[in-house]
């Protein structure tokens, strides 16, 4: 990746035209429209889904070279099947979030200004060359004066202040786009930038991540199963993050999971509770479980890390999940659809009887064979590209919940072959189901 450590944020006019000349540069623009617009017809020609891939490189590499926000705006958009062709979202589902390494000495100013001391006082020892270094800040290893073993987040001195230029630059084309095109309305692109903005300034407050892995950790606490790590508060504001140190080994190392003799298909069905648990049972749920974040514990739990990106559902969302859910399992069509079109919100020229007969189309064709070759991540999938072919304005923590269910079914079927998420979600959706009746008596 291209991306450069910025000695000064620039300012709103200079960072504009620092988009303008790398959009240019990687022609991101005729390639987003190139790839957005006209996919499908450029896929049924011979020869032509090579291009529609490579103009998609080009947009990720554009997103990389931008930096933090448009990083983030690209892994945002990779999750959101109801808005962007597949093409471009399996491109964007490749962006990397790294990034060179402040300087020891800016990182020691940072925990300096935040917690009051420097590093060598706050620690026992402080690992001065970071284990990881992503766009908004970079992790170090360290030692707290009580022998615990930590990690260290840092955030980067400039990034907030980046990120409010360029998210402001980006409320201004959204709402130009909004001016000039119907389409743009009609997607809400203005209140879209808004939830991603909100979203992202989450992400760069440090204490955010913090009361989430407090949550997790009251959510599964006292399960054997499950790890979150302990957050140091007297070593974490909104800047630094103190956690204590999770070691294991990752979930799709297949080779070192078998040289440890851990039971794989007792891991995977361990991983997909533990994902169903957070949805159906709590409503809060960790949206980037990939394989980086998860590590398996010598006894086969589970130690989750990195508690940036959440979703959250709400009990109607909830409710209506399950119904669409509980209707693919169920194989009724009609129920389906109904739930679709619920969980969407259909503008003025949505054409309910097309996008019914879609759905239908969809129902006969993928729900009639046995339950165990269902796939829930390439249902959920399908029924995401038909909404966004007929201009469903979705959820974003729907979108980010396919993503986890896509993570979490492809993630057990490396650890079993035989692994199935449909089987591991009916109980779910009948218990959840259950409570919800209780709730109305």
């Amino acid at each position: 990746m291209r991306f450069r450590r910025r000695a000064r944020v620039l300012s709103g006019r200079a960072r504009l035209v620092q988009i303008a000349v790398v959009v240019t540069r990687h022609g991101a623009a005729d390639a987003l429209a190139t790839v957005t617009g006209w996919a499908r017809r450029m896929a049924g020609r011979g020869g032509g889904v090579a291009p529609v891939a490579r103009r998609s490189v080009e947009v990720r590499r554009a997103l990389e070279e931008l930096g933090v926000t448009f990083v983030k705006l690209g892994q945002v958009l990779s999750t959101r099947a109801d808005l962007v062709p597949p093409e471009l979202a399996r491109e964007l589902g490749r962006l990397q979030d790294d990034a060179p390494p402040e300087p020891p000495g800016v990182v020691a100013a940072v925990i300096e200004r935040e917690l009051g001391r420097p590093p060598e006082e706050v620690f026992a020892s402080f690992g001065p060359e970071p284990i990881a270094a992503a766009s908004i800040g970079q992790a170090h290893g360290a030692v707290l004066h009580d022998g615990r073993a930590v990690v260290v987040k840092v955030r980067r001195p400039w990034a907030v202040q980046q990120v409010d230029v360029d998210l402001a630059i980006l409320a201004r084309l959204a709402r130009a786009a909004a001016r000039i095109s119907r389409l743009a309305r009609r997607y809400d692109v203005e209140g879209l930038v808004g939830v991603f903005s909100s979203t992202l300034r989450q992400e760069l407050d440090y204490r955010a991540e913090a009361a989430h892995a407090a949550r997790f950790a009251r959510m599964f606490e006292g399960d054997a199963d499950v790890h979150i790590p302990a957050v140091v508060p007297e070593a974490s504001t909104g800047a630094v993050l103190t956690l204590e140190l999770v070691t294991g080994t990752k979930i799709n190392d297949v080779a070192a999971l078998d040289a440890a003799g851990i039971d794989r298909p007792a891991v995977a069905r361990r991983a997909a509770n533990t994902v169903l648990r957070m949805v159906f049972d709590h409503g809060f749920f960790h949206a980037d479980l990939h394989p980086g974040n998860v590590f398996v514990q010598p006894d086969g739990s589970l130690a989750l890390i990195d508690f940036g990106m959440v979703g959250t559902i709400d009990p109607a969302l909830g409710a209506t999940l399950v119904q669409a859910l509980t209707a693919m399992v169920a194989r009724d069509g009609t129920r389906l659809v109904d739930a679709v079109v619920a969980l969407g919100v259909a503008g003025g020229d949505t054409d309910r009887r097309a996008l019914e007969a879609d759905l239908l189309v969809f129902a006969e064709r993928e729900l009639d064979r046995p339950l165990g070759e269902v796939s829930v991540a390439s249902l959920l999938a399908a029924v995401l590209s038909i909404a966004r072919r007929h201009r469903l304005v979705l959820p974003l923590d729907l979108a980010l919940l396919a993503r986890a269910m896509a993570v979490c079914e492809g993630v057990g079927a490396q650890l079993d072959p035989s692994f199935r998420l449909v089987t591991a979600l009916v109980p779910y959706l009948a218990g959840y189901t259950r409570g919800q009746e209780g709730a109305e008596r």
